[in-house]
């Protein structure tokens, strides 16, 4: 294989410009046409950066020119644009700050003078007076340099603070490198938050009342009265009893335009203003619009009769009556009980509060609560509506629906486990989120300065809010030591008995949440970092591996896998999994290393993925089932984090529950219907994970679990595309194993696997689509 150096695909961007174009195109709201016009941007400045040269897709420095540590835009997939996230324009503060230098402040232009400035001792003061009271926000890791900088001469490390200022001199004419001077409101102890209480209002305030119940509203509020009045109109002309219809379906009854009282005239302009401002102000219907309408009839017969009905023929007189008669008939007369009675029972339909002003309210209370801060409880959000809170629509009393509820409680400050308890956190990519809360806190304990200590915790914030690029080549993702002021904080560190123990507990905590919590989910790879992360605080070495996407494959992995697989078979040899999917009972020695791109890579277990995928690879299908057969030998992180923390007790306690719960999404995920190829092929790829999840967990079951819960499944699984998956967990449960292709001999049962390069076994037809 060879180790030139790749690069991506123009074809991936592309394909996003068109849709980003199609989707600006056909944008319906201002709000939608202004984010599919930022889209369509960033995916412009992809293809022609990808074309003039000026980036490099695929590589840890993308941009031309830049060094990895900046914070870069990147779209979706990883495609870095060309723009710095740090490259923003002087705020309004900022501009008067530079007008107010005298002339001498060097710089080339108002962002390189104001850092500059900042250099000096008038700046350096106003930073560290920032610092040390907590005023100030770190937006993106950059926002710290220059704070970093005043520190470091403050504390008398000056050649330290002269080297980061030479390597942030080449960029300090467009990177923002101070921070917000504004306090910030960070979590404490434990407690974690998924959004600030300021996001979760404007979430409250974007709930619209969904057009079919507005309009509802509007016909039984406003235009149904309107009608009724109209309607009345008419009856007073007419001269006799009311027109009704018969049982034959007969007009019976008096007939209008006979009698006009005196203040008729004035009652119909009334109406004709009061029709002509609730126009302006509702939208009108069909009903009112069409020109065949009830309602229609009758308001363009009033325009017709200022002073009589001369204007009418004698065929639009008997429309009025038999509308009247109609009407009458059906609902009563106007004024009448009956039509009294059925108007208030439809009001009532609607009368309830929408959900839009209930969420009015409750943003309302979340408004007293510093902007960029959490909610210290979820009683401000499901306590009913109060006497002052209550408005004509909102009466008080009223309880606050439960999703305007969870909306609320996305700002909510509680540990990670009651968050998912909740509902707010959802799934082990939504826990990544979360997590570098935690962690900075735990990174920054090793800095005994607390004032050091707040502005390393809120730079490593930023930092994970970083996008990850796209990467080929082996290489990793930009790490947080390797920012240049970071690294110049390593004077401040002083690494603690105690703070290893706290990282330690907090690993073990998230790793089983994130097991009980999704057991049928992989450890989506953000989640993976931290937990890399909160290991090496702790001192393990956990060889905790990637989830690679088949497409940027590079064919080979490096030594880390070879180490989680060795974890694996030892931690389960002899078990259900280790049977079922063939698991190597040893690793020869020596090791077959290799240099690839200046990484170190295993050929041996390379070529075992290969030879066990039954592929060579190099196609996207071909490269997936090598990279599953990757992830079967390590587990993907499972085996080493049971094995490393020691988890094996409280696992073989809840693994029973977890593997049924694996078993279960599985059977609905494989149920629903997908829309087309493509979507079935997903379904039965992550069905397949989450089915090694529930045997990597099964594994952890007496034999007599294992076999309840395969019989179990075989009967929700009958006449479905899962029946023959299941046949194969039986007959490995019953002494059996699989043929090297992964089926058994004169049996329809199978090994699932969710990658294959020809048509998948548990497919279900789609014919060409």
């Amino acid at each position: 294989m060879s180790d030139q150096i790749h690069t991506a695909s123009s074809g991936y961007a592309t394909g996003q410009l068109a849709r980003a174009l199609a989707a600006a195109v056909s944008a319906g709201t201002e709000a939608d046409r202004e984010r599919a016009l930022r889209k369509l941007r960033r995916w412009e400045d992809v293809v022609s950066g990808m074309a003039d040269g000026t980036l490099t897709v695929g590589s840890r420095t993308p941009v031309a020119d830049t060094p990895a540590w900046v914070t870069l835009e990147v779209a979706h997939g990883g495609f870095a644009t060309g723009g710095y996230l740090a490259e923003v324009p002087l705020s309004e503060d900022e501009t008067a700050r530079v007008a107010s230098f005298p002339d001498d402040v060097p710089g080339r232009n108002e962002r390189e003078r104001l850092n500059s400035w900042y250099l000096g001792d008038a700046g350096q003061t106003e930073l560290l007076d920032a610092i040390r009271s907590g005023h100030y926000r770190v937006d993106v890791p950059e926002d710290a340099a220059l704070p970093v900088v005043a520190l470091l001469l403050d504390r008398g490390f000056p050649e330290q603070a002269l080297d980061l200022v030479t390597e942030l001199r080449p960029l300090m004419h467009r990177l923002r490198l101070t921070p917000r001077f504004e306090p910030v409101s960070l979590p404490s102890g434990a407690a974690v938050r998924l959004t600030s209480v300021k996001d979760a209002a404007a979430s409250l305030r974007s709930t619209r009342v969904p057009v079919q119940l507005a309009k509802m509203r509007d016909a039984l509020t406003v235009w149904d009265p309107l009608y009724d009045r109209l309607v009345a109109l008419w009856c007073r002309t007419v001269d006799d009893d009311l027109p009704h219809v018969d049982e034959n379906g007969t007009v019976r009854g008096g007939w209008p335009c006979r009698m006009w009282p005196a203040d008729w005239a004035a009652a119909r302009t009334e109406w004709l203003a009061d029709f002509a401002e609730t126009s302006r102000t509702h939208a009108p219907s069909s009903r009112q619009t069409n020109p065949k309408s009830n309602f229609a009839r009758l308001r363009s017969a009033l325009e017709s009769c200022p002073d009589g009905s001369d204007a009418l023929t004698a065929r639009e007189v008997g429309w009025i009556r038999r509308v009247i008669a109609s009407t009458v008939s059906h609902r009563g007369a106007p004024g009448s009980g009956q039509r009294d009675a059925w108007r208030t029972a439809q009001v009532a339909t609607v009368a309830a509060p929408t959900h839009a002003a209930l969420a009015g309210v409750l943003a309302a209370r979340l408004d007293r609560y510093p902007a960029d801060g959490g909610l210290p409880s979820l009683d401000v959000a499901t306590a009913a509506v109060s006497e002052a809170e209550a408005t004509a629509e909102v009466p008080c009393g009223t309880t606050m629906p439960d999703h305007l509820v969870h909306k609320a409680a996305r700002s909510l400050e509680a540990p990670a486990d009651e968050l998912v308890r909740l509902g707010v956190i959802t799934s082990g990519e939504t826990l990544a989120v979360v997590l570098p809360q935690l962690t900075s806190r735990l990174l920054s304990a090793a800095i005994d300065d607390p004032v050091v200590a707040g502005l390393h915790e809120q730079t490593y914030t930023a930092f994970r809010r970083r996008r990850g690029l796209l990467l080929l080549n082996l290489d990793h993702q930009v790490r947080f030591t390797e920012l240049p002021w970071v690294k110049a904080l390593a004077p401040y560190r002083s690494p603690k008995p105690d703070n290893a123990v706290a990282a330690l507990r907090a690993l073990r905590q998230t790793t089983l949440l994130a097991l009980t919590a999704f057991p049928h989910a992989l450890l989506p790879n953000p989640l993976v970092t931290e937990l890399r992360t909160l290991a090496k605080q702790t001192g393990l070495e956990l060889p905790l591996v990637e989830e690679v996407a088949a497409d940027i494959f590079m064919g080979t992995f490096t030594t880390k896998w070879r180490e989680a697989g060795v974890v694996a078979s030892r931690l389960l040899a002899g078990t259900l999994y280790a049977n079922y999917y063939d698991l190597p009972a040893d690793w020869p020695k020596p090791r077959r290393e290799r240099m690839r791109w200046g990484k170190h890579t295993a050929e041996d277990f390379s070529e075992l993925c290969r030879e066990r995928a039954g592929t060579s690879g190099g196609s996207i299908a071909a490269n997936g089932m090598v990279l599953e057969q990757s992830q079967i030998l390590t587990t993907h992180n499972l085996a080493v984090l049971v094995d490393g923390l020691n988890l094996t007790d409280e696992l073989r306690e809840r693994a029973p529950e977890l593997a049924w719960q694996a078993f279960g999404w599985i059977v609905r995920r494989l149920t629903q219907r997908a829309a087309h190829r493509h979507a079935a092929l997903i379904q039965v790829k992550n069905a397949a994970y989450a089915w090694r999840q529930a045997l990597f967990l099964l594994a952890f079951c007496e034999p007599a679990v294992q076999f309840a819960h395969a019989e179990r499944l075989a009967v929700e699984a009958r006449g479905t595309a899962l029946e023959p998956a299941v046949e194969g967990l039986l007959h490995v449960l019953l002494g059996g194993r699989f043929t090297p292709t992964g089926t058994v001999q004169h049996s329809t049962a199978v090994r699932f696997l969710g990658w294959a390069e020809n048509t998948h076994p548990l497919l279900p037809p789609f014919g060409h689509s």
